[in-house]
């Protein structure tokens, strides 16, 4: 029996989760757990999680739905899908549920997510992986999802003797679509060149996705940003095509224009933390240690501070 675990039930674990969830009840050599939360938690408890997909809607029933890292099995596969903010807290609860057979896929958004996971976690196999998506909670117990793009990105660890691929055949079975990138690095980075600009934007003005793009002044401060965070890359060694910038721009008008970044969701809800940090806050710390000037990421983020201070 194979135990994998979702940890964080938001808009990407509730996605992730109810497929898995839905597969562990079709077949029995998949138990699936939830680390969940609050209203979240006794909603999945009840009725189990709900997913309204643009391929279809399911209903996912977990084996256990805990808010205690601790009450989880021994894993063979962890999908982390928490908030950049509370990553560190729960890898250090997630320690001592680690060996070295244990798979760590984390769905975060972030250019260093997995650096930040190995500085903590030292055992298993961990992937770098992102996922490209547009969901969220709407309701307790309710996760949906909108446009053509849901997919997990993955790869080798950098290191590592060992291919491990043994997660793919249960995202095929679950129906979670994913690519295989031989180098997952350019793929996180350019994720990160289309979430960073877009969701400093959008959480400074408040206007969706097709709101910026209508926008000219808006439209070429999150270009501006973008070419701040190719910079970025480029210093650090990360191969990006010489077109990324407009490819990017591409992929994000291919989203409906009513789109909102989860960081503008985010804001709008005042008592909610952010993510400001792994936007703006991973911008302006690597432009400072790489020498990058990084003047269109400062000021955004000197601005939603002002807007929603710390």
């Amino acid at each position: 029996m194979k135990q994998i675990a979702v940890i964080g039930i938001g808009g990407v674990g509730g996605f992730v989760g109810a497929k898995l969830a839905a597969l562990g009840e079709r077949d029995s050599k998949y138990q699936v757990s939830f680390i969940a939360r609050g209203a979240q938690l006794e909603a999945i408890r009840g009725e189990g999680i709900r997913l309204d997909a643009e391929e279809g809607k399911i209903v996912g029933r977990p084996s256990l739905a805990t808010e205690r890292i601790a009450d989880l099995p021994l894993l063979d596969y962890c999908f982390i899908c928490v908030k950049g903010q509370s990553l560190n807290e729960v890898l250090n609860q997630l320690k001592g549920k680690i060996n070295d057979s244990m798979v760590i896929i984390p769905l975060l958004n972030g250019a260093d997510i997995y650096e930040r996971v190995r500085s903590v976690i030292t055992e298993g196999y961990v992937h770098p992986a992102g996922i490209y998506i547009s969901s969220f909670v709407q309701a307790p117990g309710h996760v949906v999802q909108i446009g053509p793009v849901s997919s997990i990105f993955l790869g080798k660890e950098p290191g590592q003797t060992r291919d491990d691929r043994s997660v793919l055949p249960i995202l095929e079975a679950a129906g979670i679509k994913y690519m295989w990138k031989d180098d997952p690095f350019v793929e996180i980075w350019n994720k990160y060149i289309f979430i960073a600009p877009f969701g400093l934007v959008t959480a400074r003005e408040g206007k969706t996705l097709g709101e910026v793009f209508q926008s000219p002044e808006d439209l070429a401060e999150t270009k501006a940003v973008m070419a701040e965070v190719v910079a970025l890359a480029k210093a650090k060694g990360i191969c990006l095509p010489e077109t990324i910038i407009d490819d990017t721009l591409t992929k994000a008008a291919k989203f409906p224009p009513t789109t909102r970044t989860s960081f503008q969701r985010d804001m709008e809800l005042r008592e909610r933390p952010d993510e400001r940090d792994l936007f703006g806050g991973t911008i302006l710390r690597l432009g400072k240690q790489l020498g990058i000037p990084t003047p269109h990421a400062e000021k955004l983020y000197q601005e939603i501070l002002r807007k929603k201070p710390l």
